[in-house]
C-alpha cells in the first residue's frame, strides 16, 4: 500500500420541521422562503473504520487512530475498527460486513487509494457503489493541494453509497468514504469533509 497525499440506540434524526417523514418535506420552501434540506440529518453517527494495509497492525495504525480521534472529537462513535490486507476480496468483505451492521451509519477506509499495483481499495469499493459521490474526492484533493501540491494527482480518494442489503431495496444505504493511508491525509479528510457531511449523507441514504 502506498501512503499518498462505528447502534441506532441513542441516535436520532435531527429535524428542523415538525418531524414530517414525507419524501418532499425537506425540499419545500417555507413561508419565509427558507429551504430545509437537512431535516433528515443524523445528530451523531456510529462509524466503522477499515484500514487497508498488508504491513500494519492495529497497534501501529496512525491513520486509523487519526480518523477515530477526529470522529470522536465531533461526538461520533466508532462501532468497529479493523485492519485488512491490500487485497480486493478482503477489502470488499470488510466493507460489506460493516455496511450490513445495522449499528453502523457510515464507513471510512484508509489506504490503498494510490497507483501502485497493490492499491486496490478504490476498485474494491467502487464495485459496491450504487451511487457515487464524486464531490468527495474532488473536495479532498482541493484541500490536500495546499499540503502536497501537484502530488495530489496521485490520490484516488473516492466515496459512494453502498446498499445495506442488496436483496432488499427498502433497506437503504450507507455512505462509504475511502481516504489515503497517510496520517495527515486521513486526518484532513475526516475532519474537513467527512465530519461535516456524513450526518447529512447518512440520513439521506437510509431513507
Amino acid at each position: 500500500m502506498s501512503d499518498e497525499a462505528d447502534g441506532n440506540d441513542g441516535r436520532r434524526e435531527g429535524r428542523a420541521d415538525g418531524g414530517d417523514d414525507d419524501h418532499h418535506a425537506g425540499h419545500e420552501h417555507g413561508e419565509a422562503g427558507t429551504h430545509d434540506h437537512h431535516h433528515h440529518d443524523l445528530s451523531h453517527l456510529s462509524m466503522a473504520v477499515v484500514t487497508v494495509s498488508s504491513t500494519r497492525e492495529e497497534t501501529e495504525d496512525a491513520a486509523g487512530d487519526a480518523i477515530e480521534a477526529e470522529l470522536r472529537a465531533a461526538d461520533n462513535e466508532v462501532a468497529t475498527r479493523v485492519v485488512v490486507p491490500d487485497d480486493f476480496a478482503a477489502v470488499q468483505e470488510a466493507v460489506r460486513e460493516a455496511v450490513a451492521d445495522e449499528s453502523v451509519d457510515a464507513v471510512v477506509t484508509t489506504g490503498g487509494t494510490g497507483v501502485t499495483p497493490d492499491d486496490v481499495t478504490v476498485e474494491a469499493v467502487e464495485a459496491l457503489f450504487e451511487k457515487r459521490l464524486p464531490g468527495f474526492g474532488e473536495l479532498f484533493r482541493d484541500f490536500s493541494r495546499e499540503e502536497v501540491g501537484t502530488r495530489v494527482v496521485g490520490t484516488r480518494a473516492t466515496a459512494g453509497i453502498v446498499a445495506r442489503d442488496p436483496d432488499t431495496p427498502d433497506a437503504g444505504g450507507v455512505p462509504v468514504f475511502s481516504l489515503p493511508g497517510s496520517e495527515n491525509a486521513a486526518r484532513l479528510g475526516t475532519r474537513d469533509v467527512i465530519v461535516p457531511e456524513a450526518p447529512h449523507l447518512a440520513g439521506l441514504a437510509r431513507r
